[in-house]
Protein backbone atom coordinates (compact mmCIF):
# COMPACT_ATOMS: atom_id res chain seq x y z
CA UNK A 1 0.00 0.00 0.00
CA UNK A 2 1.14 3.51 -0.97
CA UNK A 3 0.81 6.87 0.59
CA UNK A 4 -1.39 7.77 -1.73
CA UNK A 5 -4.02 5.37 -1.48
CA UNK A 6 -3.63 5.62 3.04
CA UNK A 7 -4.42 9.20 2.40
CA UNK A 8 -7.36 8.88 0.11
CA UNK A 9 -9.06 6.35 2.38
CA UNK A 10 -8.63 8.59 5.26
CA UNK A 11 -9.86 11.59 3.73
CA UNK A 12 -12.54 9.70 2.41
CA UNK A 13 -14.47 9.87 5.90
CA UNK A 14 -17.08 11.96 6.76
CA UNK A 15 -15.69 15.51 7.44
CA UNK A 16 -12.16 14.29 7.45
CA UNK A 17 -10.30 17.07 5.76
CA UNK A 18 -5.84 17.16 5.96
CA UNK A 19 -3.48 19.59 7.13
CA UNK A 20 0.16 20.22 7.85
CA UNK A 21 0.43 21.65 11.44
CA UNK A 22 3.49 20.40 12.37
CA UNK A 23 5.43 21.22 8.99
CA UNK A 24 5.40 20.11 5.19
CA UNK A 25 6.58 16.15 6.54
CA UNK A 26 3.42 15.32 8.40
CA UNK A 27 0.28 14.76 7.23
CA UNK A 28 -2.25 15.16 9.51
CA UNK A 29 -5.89 14.02 9.05
CA UNK A 30 -8.39 15.48 11.17
CA UNK A 31 -11.93 15.15 11.57
CA UNK A 32 -13.88 18.28 13.03
CA UNK A 33 -10.30 20.08 14.90
CA UNK A 34 -9.18 16.36 16.41
CA UNK A 35 -6.50 14.07 14.45
CA UNK A 36 -7.10 10.87 14.17
CA UNK A 37 -4.16 10.10 11.53
CA UNK A 38 -0.70 11.24 11.37
CA UNK A 39 0.94 10.34 8.00
CA UNK A 40 4.74 10.45 7.30
CA UNK A 41 7.76 9.24 5.83
CA UNK A 42 10.68 8.32 8.65
CA UNK A 43 14.04 6.35 7.21
CA UNK A 44 12.27 5.64 3.89
CA UNK A 45 9.27 3.84 5.31
CA UNK A 46 5.78 5.38 5.28
CA UNK A 47 4.17 5.21 8.77
CA UNK A 48 0.73 6.28 9.78
CA UNK A 49 -0.22 6.56 13.52
CA UNK A 50 -3.33 6.28 14.65
CA UNK A 51 -5.37 7.05 17.88
CA UNK A 52 -6.64 3.50 19.23
CA UNK A 53 -8.02 1.98 22.55
CA UNK A 54 -5.50 1.33 24.93
CA UNK A 55 -6.31 -2.33 25.58
CA UNK A 56 -5.99 -2.85 21.53
CA UNK A 57 -3.26 -0.51 21.31
CA UNK A 58 -1.28 -3.28 23.53
CA UNK A 59 -2.74 -6.30 21.82
CA UNK A 60 -1.89 -4.98 18.39
CA UNK A 61 1.89 -3.79 19.75
CA UNK A 62 2.17 -7.96 20.82
CA UNK A 63 0.49 -8.97 17.54
CA UNK A 64 2.35 -7.22 14.71
CA UNK A 65 6.34 -6.27 15.50
CA UNK A 66 5.53 -3.06 12.66
CA UNK A 67 3.08 -1.45 15.30
CA UNK A 68 4.80 0.84 18.19
CA UNK A 69 3.44 3.56 20.78
CA UNK A 70 2.37 6.54 18.85
CA UNK A 71 5.97 8.06 18.17
CA UNK A 72 6.05 11.97 19.65
CA UNK A 73 2.19 10.92 20.51
CA UNK A 74 0.32 9.85 23.99
CA UNK A 75 1.27 6.28 23.70
CA UNK A 76 -1.23 4.97 26.18
CA UNK A 77 -3.59 5.87 23.09
CA UNK A 78 -1.89 5.44 20.01
CA UNK A 79 -0.02 3.44 18.01
CA UNK A 80 2.41 4.52 15.07
CA UNK A 81 2.51 1.77 12.31
CA UNK A 82 5.39 0.72 9.49
CA UNK A 83 3.47 0.21 6.67
CA UNK A 84 5.36 -2.38 4.92
CA UNK A 85 3.15 -5.39 3.82
CA UNK A 86 3.33 -7.33 7.23
CA UNK A 87 -0.09 -6.19 8.12
CA UNK A 88 -2.98 -6.86 5.61
CA UNK A 89 -5.06 -3.68 4.07
CA UNK A 90 -7.99 -4.84 5.48
CA UNK A 91 -6.61 -5.26 9.17
CA UNK A 92 -5.24 -1.31 8.15
CA UNK A 93 -8.32 -0.09 6.93
CA UNK A 94 -10.00 -1.39 10.29
CA UNK A 95 -7.18 0.77 12.49
CA UNK A 96 -8.28 3.19 10.22
CA UNK A 97 -11.85 2.95 10.95
CA UNK A 98 -11.13 2.53 15.13
CA UNK A 99 -9.71 5.53 15.31
CA UNK A 100 -12.16 7.58 13.43
CA UNK A 101 -14.94 6.20 15.02
CA UNK A 102 -13.02 7.25 18.28
CA UNK A 103 -12.45 10.58 17.77
CA UNK A 104 -15.89 11.15 16.08
CA UNK A 105 -17.38 9.40 19.09
CA UNK A 106 -15.31 12.21 21.61
CA UNK A 107 -16.58 14.99 19.84
CA UNK A 108 -19.55 17.22 21.25
CA UNK A 109 -22.71 16.60 19.74
CA UNK A 110 -22.59 19.75 18.14
CA UNK A 111 -19.53 19.10 16.42
CA UNK A 112 -21.16 15.72 15.08
CA UNK A 113 -23.89 17.33 13.90
CA UNK A 114 -22.18 19.70 12.11
CA UNK A 115 -20.74 16.37 9.83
Amino acid sequence: MDGKILTSYCLSKKGATEDYPFGPDVLVIKVSSKMFALISMKANKLNISLKCDPFLADNLRQQYASVTPGYHLNKKHWNTIVVDGSISEQELYWMIDHSYELVLNSLTKIEREAI
